[in-house]
């Protein structure tokens, strides 16, 4: 103990030179500290995958993204009951605004979010996140009126923290070899999630009149016919934040002044652990400030903004693409029902799935993010080029073609998307990477609430151009989407897209 004392003067006071001559010394181990826990766990030679954290990472995304597009399939039909719209036509913009509130209000709070997780630790906020899904989520299928649709929907994306701190969380309790699973994961919930929330809205809204032998028009469900996909969805919340009791915390969390008198143990450095140096007397103990400023941080800023650029291309493409496939052949459709294309989705999701758990890690080991997200990006441009053709096709031609393009553009996006992800989060040291994933929510939700509207506009414009002699109907939609992509590809390039060493 007294050798260890020497050394932790002669650190303090500069004389033992550079500190990573004593590594055991350049960081501590607090014995009630949870970050630190975390730490020396994955320091025992028998670590191997966290799969209780995974599973909770897994669930708590599957949770809060249930309820972002649970609403689109029976959102017409909600406005319509509330009585807003004066005439057919205006149904849908009333519905843009609904289905733009959620994403609003996450935009708004996303850093704010961040820098509570960055204080007080993931936890409460996954905490909080999942509690505002339980309450909001069942108030909006109980809407009595339009603007409380509004109201519940904003405060849903208001409340709901969780992305950012969840991809934080995934990094922290994993060894750095296996950060590609934890993040893949995150991002294989979210788009599962995508494809069952609607699934599960268009199957339970309305019961009343799907089941009308079993529940009669007077009853609860009756007078609320968009609350039972909302109540099992909240229920689902209900059950992960049940589960979440159990989640270890992340955060480092030194008591200050501690000394270190029989209650510190060395630890090795990790490049992951955030600890405070001991090179500050006055600071002893206490976890490393925010000292840098996120907005000058070029690789992270830079990853942010070339994944708000996939960001808005994804969206606009999943709002194509609904449309496009239930359109009429005659306006360049494939005339799909919405039971068609629900199960070209569950296909894709169930795709993606495995593809994310089995090889993408190995794919990303072997390739590295960067790499891979580009090859991505080049194999989606032809593939977004062949949509507008398959309506030459039939039968099962058309339905293998259809549901191919649909897997493998899914499979792209969620590649880039992850390797994105990793980017962002290898960008920072661990006490800035609640506010930096903050900042990356921030920037996606703008991009996924403007993304919709756009690619409505320009998908109506397409229909009515039909005979155009340069990219017709909608060729001229996928187009546009080529160009995103490729000025995507192109920001993953230097000098723009840059790296932290």
């Amino acid at each position: 103990m007294e050798d260890l004392r020497e050394k932790q003067y002669l650190l303090r006071t500069g004389a033992m030179g550079d500190e990573s001559k004593v590594p055991f010394l350049d960081t501590l181990y607090f014995e009630n500290c949870p970050g630190c826990r975390i730490e020396k766990k994955k320091k025992n030679e028998s670590f191997g995958l966290p799969y209780r954290e995974f599973f909770y990472v897994w669930i708590s995304t599957l949770a809060i993204c249930l309820p972002i597009s649970s609403l689109f399939p029976f959102l017409y039909f909600m406005i319509r009951d509330l009585h807003i719209a004066n005439r057919v036509e205006d149904i849908g913009f009333y519905a843009g605004f609904v289905g733009a509130a959620l994403m609003f209000g996450r935009a708004l709070t996303s850093v704010f979010w961040g820098i509570v997780a960055d204080r007080w630790g993931r936890k409460p906020v996954i905490i909080i996140g999942l509690f505002s899904v339980i309450i909001f989520n069942t108030l909006f299928g109980l809407s009595v009126n339009y603007w409380m649709a509004i109201a519940t929907r904003f405060f849903l994306g208001a409340f709901n923290g969780i992305l950012g701190p969840i991809k934080a969380y995934a990094v922290e309790v994993c060894r750095p070899e296996h950060q590609s699973i934890a993040l893949s994961l995150v991002s294989t919930a979210w788009g599962i999630g995508l494809v069952i929330g609607p699934a599960l809205g268009g199957f339970f809204a309305q019961p009343a009149e799907k089941f009308p032998y079993i529940i009669p028009e007077e009853s609860f469900l009756g007078r609320f016919p968009y609350f039972l996909p909302c109540f099992f969805i909240s229920l689902f919340a209900f059950g992960v934040l049940i589960a979440c009791y159990w989640l270890p915390e992340t955060l480092h969390n030194h008591p200050q002044n501690k000394t270190t008198d029989g209650i510190i143990e060395p630890l090795e450095a990790s490049s992951h652990v955030s600890c405070k140096r001991e090179n500050d007397l006055e600071d002893e103990g206490r976890v490393q400030p925010n000292t840098e400023n996120l907005l000058t941080n070029w690789p992270l800023m830079s990853s942010i903004i070339v994944y708000c650029v996939f960001s808005l291309h994804d969206t606009a493409y999943s709002e194509i693409f609904s449309l496009w496939a239930e359109s009429d052949r005659k306006f360049g459709g494939l005339s799909f029902s919405s039971e068609d294309v629900g199960e070209i989705l569950a296909i894709s999701g169930f795709s993606l799935l495995l593809f994310q758990l089995f090889l993408y890690p190995q794919a990303e080991r072997l390739l590295g993010p960067i790499n891979l997200a580009r090859i991505a990006a080049v194999i989606a441009i032809p593939l977004l080029a062949s949509y507008p053709f398959m309506t030459k096709l039939s039968g099962i031609v058309l339905s293998v073609a259809v549901n191919s393009a649909s897997l493998i553009k899914n499979v792209l996006s969620m590649i880039i998307v992850t390797g994105m992800f990793i980017l962002q989060n290898n960008a920072v040291p661990q006490h800035q990477r609640g506010a930096a994933n903050g900042i990356a929510i921030t920037g996606m939700s703008i991009s996924r609430a403007i993304a919709p509207a756009v690619a409505g506009v320009i998908f109506s414009w397409a229909q009515k151009h039909q005979d155009s002699s340069i990219l017709p109907g909608d060729q001229m939609v996928f187009f546009i989407l080529i160009v995103i992509e490729f000025i995507g590809l192109l920001m993953t390039f230097k000098p723009f897209l840059a790296t932290r060493s």
